[in-house]
């Protein structure tokens, strides 16, 4: 299997931005495995799903992202699980955790957001958790859409945790209005869940129409990822996108 590129500014002022997706489950399981996964990845963003939201919840998730060298964007209890990691390479704009309407005796749901350069390049970028219930999760995916218009950037790119198949109508709805990474080029493993025994896609990376999709998948022949690293390291295998973002 071809490696995906690595990042780097282009002489254009365009960028090559590597994306990891990856729900933690709060940080529940092994965290050095974990640490290691999201190094060997080399990501510039990290999309985070289920990251810790109770006591010390800062404290465990700046842990994470020292020991696997990133910083903490945004994120956390304050968007109600997501949250965004990122590389020095990038600068920072401005970032926003969003809420979503809560459904009395189901789990709150909530968006983090951001937008940030590298080079010539700016990017929007938002990390969800959708809702287990169908109707609920489709009009989370309405509210995701209108979110990344909301940035008021040219191109984003959105990843997360749908609880939901491609062919499920909310996965449709995106894929519709956005590139679905892993179908527009394919790389690496397809199925997410669960670890031990992958048998299904839903987790996922979009991206806007006009950023060139290099590459996507789940990072199982990425460099440094162990297979007992990644059943270890939670419940749910990463995908990982590498994307070139227009200046």
């Amino acid at each position: 299997m071809e490696l995906l590129p690595n990042s780097r500014t282009e002489p254009d002022g365009s960028a090559v931005v590597r994306v990891l997706s990856y729900n933690i489950r709060s940080m529940r399981d092994d965290t050095a495995a974990l640490a290691r996964v999201i190094t060997a990845c080399a990501p510039d963003l990290v999309l985070l799903q289920e990251a810790p939201r109770f006591f010390r919840w800062r404290k465990k998730l700046a842990r994470l992202a020292a020991a696997s060298g990133q910083v903490i964007l945004t994120g956390g209890a304050t968007a109600a699980g997501p949250a965004i990691l990122c590389g020095l390479r990038a600068t920072v704009e401005r970032t926003e955790d969003v809420l979503l309407p809560l459904t009395p005796g189901l789990h709150r749901r909530g968006f983090a957001t951001a937008v940030v350069r590298f080079g010539g390049a700016r990017l929007g970028v938002l990390s969800c958790h959708l809702s287990l219930r169908q109707d609920e999760r489709h009009d989370q995916g309405g509210m995701l859409l209108d979110r990344l218009a909301g940035l008021g950037v040219e191109h984003a790119v959105a990843g997360g945790d749908l609880n939901e198949r491609p062919d499920g109508r909310t996965f449709r709805r995106l894929a519709e209005d956005l590139q679905d990474c892993r179908t527009t080029a394919p790389w690496g493993g397809e199925f997410t869940s669960t670890p031990a025994d992958p048998r299904q896609r839903i987790d996922a990376i979009f991206a806007t129409q006009g950023i060139e999709v290099l590459g996507c998948g789940v990072p199982l022949d990425q460099p440094g990822v162990r297979p007992a690293d990644l059943r270890a390291a939670t419940d749910h295998l990463p995908v990982l996108a590498a994307l070139r973002i227009p200046a």
